[in-house]
């Protein structure tokens, strides 16, 4: 059976992205982790974002999967790791448009889907946790859970954001129901 893919402590992921953003061959990877994880988007939309996308307070997007036009605010996280990319990229120079697309590879093109699901799970190296480029978007629906103390219009909003059609997608999407039939089991004792 296909395990689907865990999400990272926020945290944890934060600090291996701004690690590998400090990196000269692996800034953009540093960057596309601390993207992820505080726009939520999915890997086929964050693939298409240019660097013109980022010039202002938030990006505007026809998502790919439902087709629905989503308005992503851009925090400070996110505006303070481009300009350290950007400034990573003028010391390298590595020579870019405005027009073109920010997540490309040494070879010059587009990350793929499958190449970036690879090289996650390299950066985390974990034997417990199912990692994919899946996972960094499920770090950002978490910490958002977590940040609105893991309440029912959390999981409303975070319906709305992510795009699911119900409550219930979301929940499963956060494991909740999981965490909570397992800590049921825990109870007793």
């Amino acid at each position: 059976m296909n395990k689907q893919s865990d999400y990272i402590e926020y945290d944890i992921a934060l600090n291996k992205g701004l690690k590998l953003l400090n990196d000269d061959k692996k800034c953009i990877l540093g960057f596309y982790i601390i993207f992820s994880i505080n726009v939520g988007t999915r890997i086929s939309d964050t693939l298409r974002i240019k660097h013109s996308d980022l010039h202002g307070d938030r990006i505007i997007l026809k998502e790919m999967k439902t087709k629905k036009v989503r308005e992503i605010t851009l925090n400070n996280v996110v505006k303070k790791a481009y300009k350290k990319l950007v400034e990573k990229l003028d010391k390298i120079y590595f020579r870019y448009d405005e027009d073109d697309f920010i997540f490309i590879s040494q070879k010059g093109t587009v990350y793929r889907t499958q190449s970036i699901n690879v090289i996650l799970k390299k950066i985390f190296n974990s034997k417990k946790l199912q990692i994919s480029s899946h996972s960094l978007r499920k770090s950002f629906a978490r910490r958002i859970y977590s940040q609105l103390g893991e309440s029912e219009y959390a999981l409303v909003l975070l319906s709305d954001i992510l795009s699911h059609s119900n409550l219930a997608i979301t929940r499963r999407y956060l494991g909740i129901r999981q965490e909570t039939i397992r800590n049921i089991y825990l109870e007793l004792e």
